[in-house]
């Protein structure tokens, strides 16, 4: 059983390793520009907020915190509309970097060392839990939708950007994704990327999920990369995203 178990969470020790030792000096240099935006924009193709509208418009004044929030900028927007954020994070690298943009910006966000499928907060304390590509795709779904259940208020908000399970049937171990299915569409929710691990689950598995722990879902953005100014990724080109979803925007609330 303990075999099995240390299985079942060496994910989060990969992950840490990966975003410390491998992604943090690619995008510390990206941070700054993040949190100079007026307007956030969600995921690889800058879905603008006027169009996603993840963030409630009463924010201002209400507890939020991030879940796998890298380098902050989520965090930056939410202060910036007059919210408390709280940043978790994983990666010591990464929340230096957060660290150092928060002084250099002068916004109000408290920064957490954690795991987020285990966060040290009070529960029942916050009006948005939110994460942009960082828990909802690096960390165990059935853990960290438990634990955003755990620290919303009654009638809280959830929202999140993660891999559409297309993309995730679709990519090859290197290389963009194509147009030929690659993996099976079920059983296929732990992925490995370059030394971390990615989780997608299906979109029936994740509404379960979802209502299992309380929630009722509220929207999903299924993601066309724009016609116009939207680079390549080395795992996924424009072309590709126009024809197919590369990436999901979710919205959903504690009803109970």
């Amino acid at each position: 059983m303990a075999a099995a178990g240390n299985a079942r969470t060496d994910h989060v020790a990969r992950n840490r390793a990966h975003w410390d030792e491998e992604r943090a000096a690619y995008h510390a240099p990206l941070a700054r520009a993040h949190w100079a935006q007026r307007e956030p924009t969600w995921g690889l193709w800058a879905t603008p907020e006027s169009r996603a509208r993840l963030i409630p418009e009463d924010i201002a004044g209400r507890d939020v915190v991030e879940l796998g929030c890298g380098t902050g900028y989520v965090s930056a927007w939410l202060a910036r509309a007059g919210a408390r954020p709280v940043a978790v994070d994983v990666s010591a690298a990464q929340l230096a970097t957060a660290r150092e943009l928060r002084e250099e910006f002068g916004l109000a966000v408290q920064l957490v060392l954690a795991d987020a499928e285990r966060v040290p907060l009070r529960g029942g304390r916050f009006s948005l839990v939110i994460s942009d590509y960082g828990a909802s795709l690096w960390c165990d779904p059935h853990r960290w939708i438990a634990e955003a259940a755990r620290l919303l208020e009654p009638g809280g908000r959830l929202a999140f950007s993660r891999r559409s399970p297309f993309f995730a049937a679709c990519r090859p171990e290197e290389g963009p994704a194509g147009a030929r299915l690659l993996r099976p569409y079920f059983g296929s929710s732990r992925l490995p990327h370059g030394g971390g691990v990615e989780f997608t689950l299906s979109h029936g598995e994740l509404v379960r999920l979802l209502r299992e722990n309380g929630f009722t879902v509220d929207d999903l953005i299924e993601v066309a990369a724009p016609e116009a100014g939207a680079r390549d990724y080395p795992e996924v080109t424009a072309a590709w995203a126009r024809r197919w979803p590369s990436e999901e925007l979710w919205k959903a609330t504690l009803t109970g």
